[in-house]
């Protein structure tokens, strides 16, 4: 029954963290265009604001190998 409720709460985890990360990435998007065009495009440069990357989880084997370690 814990390891059920385990999973479950990895699964929440896992949804909250896809729900964050493409919040942080319609951010990003959003301060992207802003800095782009009129009229932030003329204050960007002289406030140092640059184009900032989206976040993108790692992929392929180097994820697996630092997932964390679980003993039940």
């Amino acid at each position: 029954m814990n390891f059920i409720r385990l999973q479950d709460e990895l699964a929440g985890t896992e949804n909250r963290i896809a729900v964050a990360r493409t919040r942080f990435n319609q951010a990003v998007r959003s301060y992207n265009a802003a800095i782009r065009q009129f009229p932030g495009s003329l204050f960007a440069g002289g406030l140092g604001l640059e184009k900032r990357e989206y976040f993108e989880a790692p992929e392929g084997r180097a994820a697996v190998e630092k997932a964390p370690e679980i003993q039940f």
